[in-house]
């Protein structure tokens, strides 16, 4: 459910509005119009992604016995289920892991991570795309 329903739908519990005005506000929110609506209903046509997509094809400049082709789909869902994973990490391997990062310049700590952080990077993968063309091979990373 989006946000600015759920907004309304908890105003009308609390009773600062009354059913009829919840009502028009959600026909509002259906319909585009009202406050930020067309950006609201923009944004809500728009997917979430389903999958990420790795895709590796040879290039003009490949060599002949070598037409090696990856096509790599992963689901969305397996990298969410991967992200929470991380808060089962035992502490001892979550400090090694921190210590390699940190050894890497990663500034980065896997027991901080949000539902929320995941559900925003997830979102950000919706606008993600890549494509890289060596001559060799061209690569192409985006979701679908």
């Amino acid at each position: 459910m989006a946000e600015n329903q759920k907004r309304i739908l908890e105003m009308l519990s609390e009773k600062k509005i009354t059913v009829e005005e919840a009502e028009k506000l959600l026909s509002l929110i259906a319909t585009g119009e009202g406050k930020g609506g067309t950006a609201t209903a923009e944004a809500e046509k728009k997917r979430a992604p389903k999958y990420l997509r790795v895709v590796v094809q040879p290039g003009p400049q490949s060599q002949e016995g070598h037409p090696e082709r990856v096509n790599i789909r992963v689901p969305v869902s397996l990298i969410r289920a991967g992200m929470k994973f991380a808060a089962l990490i035992p502490p001892q391997a979550a400090d090694e892991i921190q210590e390699a990062l940190k050894d890497k310049g990663v500034k980065f700590d896997l027991r901080n991570i949000k539902d929320s952080d995941i559900e925003e990077l997830i979102a950000a993968l919706g606008d993600l795309e890549v494509d890289v063309d060596s001559g060799h091979e061209k690569v192409h990373v985006y979701t679908e």
